[in-house]
C-alpha cells in the first residue's frame, strides 16, 4: 500500500505521516528530508546554488539515504548521519530554493519512487500528483495560514527563543508561494485526494480522521475529484 500526503508548510505532514506509518506497519518517507540533504550537499560543496544544472547534476550524483523507523528516521548524507543538521535555518532556506529547480525535482522524484515501490506513507508537496500519481490513498493536509505559521513558530521557538512569529509567518507565505508558483510540479490537491482541514484540531483528532479514511477507502473505489474530511 501507497498512501501519499501533501500539503503546505506547517499543516502537520510529518507528525501524521509518522503516526500512520506506525499504525500499519508501512515504511515512512520524509520527502522533504531528502530535499534538505541536497541543500546541505550544495552548502557544503563548491556548487552555485543559483546555477541550476550544476545543483540538478550534484542532486543526481550525491548518495541520500532514510532508514530507521517512523519515530526516529535517520537521514544520511555520503554515509553521513545528517537527521539534525538539516533542520538548520540556513538549510531550511537553501531547501526551499534548490527544491524548485526541476532537475533536482526529478533526481529526487526517481530516488523516492525506488525507495516507496513496495509500500509506504511519504509525505511531501507532490507525492499524490507527480511522484505516485497511482497511491492507493491520497491525503492533502491544510490549515489556515495562521495556525500553521504559529505551529513552526513553536516549533522554531524550541531551537531559537528570539525568534519572532511575524518573521516565521513570512518565510512561510513566501514558502507558500514558492511551491504554488514552480514551474515543476507544483503543491496543488491531486483530483482523488482526500482533503484534511487541522485548522483547530489536535494532532490525535485528525488522525482519527485519516485512519477512519484509510480503513473506509480500502475497501472502496477512489473518487473521482477532491473529498473534503468534516
Amino acid at each position: 500500500m501507497i498512501i501519499a500526503i501533501d500539503g503546505p508548510s506547517g499543516a502537520g505532514k510529518s507528525t501524521l505521516g509518522r503516526m500512520l506509518a506506525g499504525a500499519l506497519n508501512l515504511l515512512y518517507i520524509d520527502t522533504g528530508s531528502m530535499y534538505r540533504a541536497v541543500a546541505l550537499a550544495v552548502m557544503e560543496s563548491s556548487v552555485n546554488s543559483k546555477d541550476d544544472l550544476a545543483v540538478g547534476s550534484l542532486a543526481e550524483r550525491v548518495d541520500i539515504d532514510l532508514a530507521g523507523d517512523p519515530d526516529a528516521l535517520k537521514v544520511t548524507l555520503e554515509g553521513r548521519d545528517v537527521t539534525d543538521e538539516i533542520r538548520s535555518e540556513e538549510v531550511t532556506e537553501m531547501s526551499s530554493i534548490v527544491s524548485t529547480i526541476p532537475q533536482v525535482r526529478r533526481a529526487m522524484v526517481k530516488r523516492q519512487r525506488e525507495l516507496g515501490r513496495r509500500g509506504a506513507v511519504m509525505n511531501g508537496r507532490d507525492i499524490g500528483t507527480v511522484v505516485f500519481p497511482d497511491a492507493d490513498i491520497k491525503f492533502f493536509l491544510t490549515a489556515v495560514a495562521q495556525e500553521r505559521a504559529k505551529r513552526r513558530f513553536n516549533e522554531e521557538r524550541a531551537q531559537d527563543p528570539n525568534v519572532k512569529f511575524e518573521e516565521t509567518f513570512a518565510d512561510m507565505a513566501e514558502r507558500d508561494r514558492r511551491d504554488e508558483t514552480r514551474a515543476d510540479s507544483p503543491l496543488k490537491v491531486a483530483n482523488d485526494a482526500i482533503v484534511v482541514d487541522s485548522t483547530g484540531l489536535s494532532i490525535e483528532e485528525v488522525f482519527q480522521k485519516m485512519m477512519a479514511a484509510v480503513q473506509e477507502k480500502s475497501g472502496g473505489m477512489p473518487p473521482s475529484r477532491p473529498r473534503f474530511l468534516e
